[in-house]
């Protein structure tokens, strides 16, 4: 309560209402009463209140009943008595100690108030392990920061202390400082938020600690003061120059701080290399990896993805229930959902393609002949459209769609003895057949890409089929006649299962995938494919290359072992080892990007179907 308030609540009648002859006793207030407004007069001996000297309670003689002051009373304020006449020379003299008796009683009550209320918590005395003059503290085989030293404490400095440890917040009792010294210390951690509230700090040293590493941002709001040359001392510490001293080395090169030369400890490649010369392209911190995000509880074979009405689908194969499984996207459980199915027999793939605002899906099966489906809007289902030729496709194994020239077409690797691998032609109500390349060869796989023959040529439409009873055969697109023709075959690759092809910087490359032996990465040459790599594998039916926006990876998947996914090496110009994932018999590795989300898909023949999604890891952060 502030005086001025109380005061005006006083009541002046007790100083102007007329006297009268009152008992013999003391009204005193206590230090509490006085704080509560006088509510409640306490009554006590005058001759016991009168021996109190310099306390709180004020000696006053008051009516019991009006509470007005008697003119024979003596005050006794703080010490002070004021004695007023007797009633008989108070007469004489009319009112003359009226005057004195006010301020008798206001002083009373000022100073009780006064004294109250001025009450102030006392400065923090100088710790115990520490030796404090008027702005400078030196504290010694301290084992803790102490919470509080000094107000007007201006430098602070620690030495042969008992704590490795600086833990958060460790200064926010003593935002004042300018000077901070932590040397010759076993400091070997720093919180990152140590230093916050220190607004006032222009100079830190911590010299001569066993630092390996300083957290991001430990010096930020440090610099505030920008007219102040903030000056810091980081030197006798053994700094791992990694990915979590990135930021130091881009701080020191932007800072207008003084700081003098530090250098590194490790890694080898760095050690005694002055920090203040390193720049931050000598890091490189951002990894990538794949993190399990979701199990879809059914086995699967193929898994494509397809762009439809402005929005993106995948469709997966299921062969034991002989289901085309269509899934969209949930943006608000951020999650894969179904869509819709298309019910068939024994289903090994269901390859989607847009033809203009039209969708279509060949599906192809084990039994009962393969089929295409249309996408009906109106009626929001898909109908059969028409049957492939069984005599040709009798087991289906692969299906790649392709463009050429405007036109659409498809190609299915048909792996029966008595098959016929087949391109299909669009012709504008419905796909026919348009050229058969292998009989009885037992194809597995088909794969559409693009090469050059020579540098001045541009790229030409080639198609390679594999197959389990001869070497990958490379057909190429004749424009006169419109038809593929037999050009050669890959040299020394018996018994390869598929062949997936990728660029990097406009030279092409395939992944050879073989189930017993080596897998292969080869690159084109301009004549023929030359080898670059090889992969142990055994039980692999599929090495599936796939680049996720700069990070170009391959997939090599097994049966009997865990699955390898390599990354690309650009200055090796070759696949390096980055991780291992573990799909049941996996059989196919799809891409699919959506809402600036990167999954990777996993088909399973023997367990569970599953997503990984692509994550970026900055190690500097």
């Amino acid at each position: 309560m502030q005086v001025g308030s109380f005061l005006q609540q006083l009541d002046p009648s007790h100083l102007t209402a007329p006297h009268r002859s009152l008992p013999r006793a003391v009204r005193c207030w206590s230090e509490e009463q006085l704080t509560n407004q006088l509510q409640v007069p306490v009554l006590k001996s005058r001759d016991t209140e009168a021996k109190k000297k310099g306390g709180l309670l004020c000696d006053l003689v008051l009516e019991q009943d009006n509470h007005h002051l008697n003119s024979r009373s003596p005050v006794h304020v703080w010490g002070y008595f004021f004695d007023c006449m007797e009633s008989e020379r108070s007469q004489r003299m009319g009112n003359a100690c009226m005057p004195l008796k006010r301020i008798a009683y206001f002083l009373c009550l000022l100073s009780a108030l006064l004294l109250t209320e001025g009450k102030k918590p006392a400065k923090p005395k100088c710790p115990a392990v520490c030796t404090c003059t008027k702005d400078n503290a030196l504290c010694e085989n301290a084992r803790s920061i102490p919470r509080t030293v000094p107000p007007d404490v201006i430098s602070l400095s620690f030495v042969r202390s008992g704590f490795t440890e600086i833990s958060e917040g460790s200064f926010l009792f003593t935002p004042s400082l300018q000077l901070l010294f932590i040397e010759n210390n076993n400091i070997k951690s720093i919180s990152r938020h140590t230093f916050r509230g220190l607004k006032s700090l222009i100079h830190l040293s911590l010299a001569n600690n066993n630092l390996q590493t300083l957290p991001k941002d430990i010096f930020k709001g440090l610099d505030s003061l920008t007219n102040v040359l903030f000056f810091r001392d980081l030197r006798g510490n053994s700094f791992n120059c990694d990915c979590k001293l990135k930021w130091l080395v881009e701080w020191l090169g932007h800072t207008n701080a003084t700081v003098e030369d530090i250098y590194c400890e490790g890694p080898p490649e760095y050690k005694k290399r002055k920090i203040n010369s390193l720049s931050p392209k000598d890091f490189d911190c951002i990894i990538t990896e794949f993190a399990k995000s979701q199990d879809l509880p059914y086995q699967s074979l193929s898994i494509d993805v397809f762009s439809y009405m402005n929005d993106e689908y995948v469709v997966i194969a299921q062969p034991f229930t002989g289901k085309c499984i269509f899934l969209e996207w949930d943006h608000v459980e951020k999650t894969f959902r179904n869509y819709d199915n298309i019910t068939g027999t024994s289903t090994v793939v269901c390859k989607p393609i847009v033809i203009e605002t039209q969708l279509y899906v060949i599906v192809a099966q084990l039994f009962g002949g393969s089929h295409i489906y249309k996408r009906d809007s109106f009626a929001n289902k898909f109908i059969k459209i028409q049957d492939i030729e069984i005599l040709k496709i009798r087991k289906p194994n692969d299906i790649e769609t392709f463009k050429i020239e405007n036109n659409w077409y498809f190609v299915v690797a048909d792996s029966s003895k008595a098959g016929f691998t087949t391109i299909y032609k669009w012709n504008g109500n419905g796909f026919y057949s348009h050229q058969s390349l292998h009989a009885w060869y037992r194809d597995t796989d088909v794969e559409y890409l693009e090469i050059a023959r020579t540098p001045q040529i541009l790229r030409t439409p080639h198609l390679i089929l594999s197959s389990s009873s001869q070497r990958p055969v490379i057909y190429q697109w004749n424009k006169a006649t419109q038809l593929f023709i037999n050009q050669t075959d890959i040299p020394n690759m018996e018994d390869v299962y598929a062949v997936k092809h990728f660029s990097v910087k406009g030279d092409v490359y395939i992944c050879l995938t073989r189930f017993i032996g080596d897998s292969k990465v080869m690159k084109w040459g301009g004549s023929s494919f030359q080898d670059i790599q090889r992969m142990p594998s055994r039980g692999s039916m599929v090495f599936q290359p796939l680049q996720i926006n700069n990070y170009q990876y391959a997939i090599l998947g097994s049966d009997y072992s865990f699955t390898q996914v390599y990354n690309w090496d650009a200055e090796k110009a070759k696949f390096v080892k980055f991780q291992e994932i573990n799909v049941q018999a996996p059989r196919s590795f799809t891409h699919v990007s959506i809402n600036k989300r990167n999954f990777l898909f996993a088909s399973s023949f023997k367990g569970n179907t599953q997503i990984y999604k692509h994550v970026i890891v900055d190690l500097s952060a």
